[in-house]
């Protein structure tokens, strides 16, 4: 059950709220918190609603029914020259870019378009280059820049104008591993400059990467909404990972009598000749980082040759998969 917190303790705090399109029910009745600094991932498949809220909390669409509240603040979405929207930075998944325009000119000229005004104009606009790494390209045309780099011309334009609020809408969507790690690592910047940020994504091993929290959300609804690290203690699981040349039966033997050791297989086993069998064992372990310390000793005291000795959590998409079938249980 997710704890309610206060809303002036909050970053993001929405009540209720729905978004109905004719007979379609896009968002429906999402309760989300967000705590101030906090990086949050927001996944599901899609049409689940994950587009629709971004654009319920950029403003960008008027909610049917429900609350948003900013900092603790009321949020009117129609409201023009609504001050709360300077907290916000908005990064859609189709955001415009004009190939005719430089890299400099199209962020100066966003940042005239939040009134921001000379010298500090042009020193922030030079930080966000530094941010975004895109500083040797402030002279080139947009045109000639490479998806990663339009990608992160596009985080910078959001950032132009300091905001306190990121959304980010499937911002590494069809970005190589490169570009996605340099991405990756400009978010977890903003975390470590305390920005808090909400981002969808369906590439889970980047939200594991840098995200505090997850939310899950199916046909409009918010379905889960925890810390990752509750997420990985109540439906995922560690696993020990073990492996002792030319001792395998011995080691089987230890593993099966330490009492946080579950089940137990056998990843891999080799033999030279009549010799002893070799390999890795997987087992769940069900410890603390004490207790595999200590089982790591009782080994070593057993005389077993220990060259791996590991423990792993799940991933994210499992953990995904396991919600998942929990819910159609």
């Amino acid at each position: 059950m997710t704890t309610v917190m206060a809303t002036d303790t909050l970053a993001i705090a929405t009540r209720a709220l729905t978004k109905q399109f004719d007979r379609h029910v896009a968002v429906c009745e999402v309760d989300l918190q967000i705590a101030s600094g906090e990086v949050y991932g927001l996944v599901g498949p899609n049409g689940a609603g994950k587009t629709t809220l971004l654009r319920l909390l950029a403003g960008m669409e008027l909610p049917t029914a429900g609350e948003i509240h900013l900092h603790g603040r009321r949020f009117w979405c129609d409201a023009r020259g609504n001050p709360l929207r300077q907290y916000l930075g908005y990064l859609a998944d189709d955001f415009p870019l004009y190939d005719e325009m430089t890299v400099v000119e199209y962020l100066d000229y966003f940042a005239r378009l939040y009134n921001l005004r000379q010298p500090k104009r042009r020193r922030r606009v030079q930080e966000v280059l530094e941010l975004v790494q895109l500083t040797t390209k402030r002279h080139s045309a947009i045109a000639t820049l490479s998806r990663g780099m339009k990608q992160r011309l596009g985080l910078a334009r959001t950032l132009v104008h300091e905001p306190l609020l990121l959304l980010l809408d499937e911002p590494v969507s069809g970005l190589d591993p490169r570009a996605r790690l340099q991405f990756r690592d400009i978010i977890g910047t903003l975390r470590e400059a305390g920005m808090t940020v909400l981002i969808s994504s369906h590439i889970l091993s980047d939200l594991a990467q840098i995200c505090t929290a997850i939310g899950i959300m199916e046909l409009g609804y918010l379905v889960e909404s925890a810390p990752l690290s509750v997420l990985h203690d109540r439906l995922g699981s560690r696993w020990l990972y073990v492996s002792a040349p030319g001792a395998l039966e011995a080691l089987t033997g230890e593993l099966r009598n330490a009492p946080q050791v579950g089940e137990l297989e056998v990843v891999s086993q080799s033999r030279a000749g009549t010799g002893p069998t070799s390999g890795q064992l997987r087992a769940r372990f069900n410890g603390s980082e004490e207790d595999a310390a200590a089982l790591l000793r009782a080994l070593v005291t057993a005389n077993i040759p220990v060259t791996e000795f590991r423990c792993t959590p799940d991933d994210l998409e499992t953990i995904f998969h396991a919600l998942d079938h929990q819910q159609a249980s």
